[in-house]
């Protein structure tokens, strides 16, 4: 059933996204995140970009926004984790790449809202009267720490397989 469903979807999708798509389809994701969508341009941007990564001034004439946009942006960046600053050798210019392991500590962050959620949900259990149903509140703190329980293992278990997976390239 997955699989249809994924198979279904990239028959939706074009196969020849242009870049600037990319970076706005980015930043669509990280608005449905509740995260600023210049964010997620900036990070669409660095993605495609060279190896050593994007200068703020260079961000900037790509994205065509503010050197204020970019610098707030990286900042959030920064201090989510899903870049970080370096310098090319022989220049001062501070350069933004991809920090290596973003994406899964992004999923992990969302643990973080889940172990919320389901406090909340034993929470309301305490408060949920005589006449209360408790099963929705049973389901959503149960799932939760399911999913609190399972997701670091799965983690683990992607990382493993990306290692040796690196191991076997050439």
């Amino acid at each position: 059933m997955l699989d249809e469903l994924l198979d279904r979807n990239r028959e939706r999708r074009s196969s020849r996204i242009s870049p600037d798509r990319f970076v706005e389809e980015i930043g669509l994701v990280f608005d449905s995140l509740h995260l600023p969508r210049m964010a997620g341009r900036v990070l669409g941007a660095i993605l495609l970009g060279p190896g050593d990564g994007l200068t703020a001034a260079e961000l900037a004439d790509t994205l065509q926004a503010s050197k204020g946009s970019i610098s707030n942006m990286t900042q959030l960046l920064i201090h989510y984790r899903f870049i970080e600053r370096t310098v090319r050798g022989g220049d001062r210019r501070d350069r933004f790449v991809v920090k290596s392991g973003a994406w899964a500590r992004m999923m992990l962050w969302r643990v973080e809202l889940l172990q919320r959620l389901q406090e909340l949900a034993a929470d309301g259990l305490e408060l949920l009267g005589p006449d209360g149903n408790p099963e929705p509140l049973e389901e959503v703190r149960d799932m939760y720490a399911f999913l609190e329980r399972e997701l670091p293992r799965l983690f683990d278990r992607w990382e493993e397989e990306r290692s040796m997976a690196r191991k076997e390239a050439p």
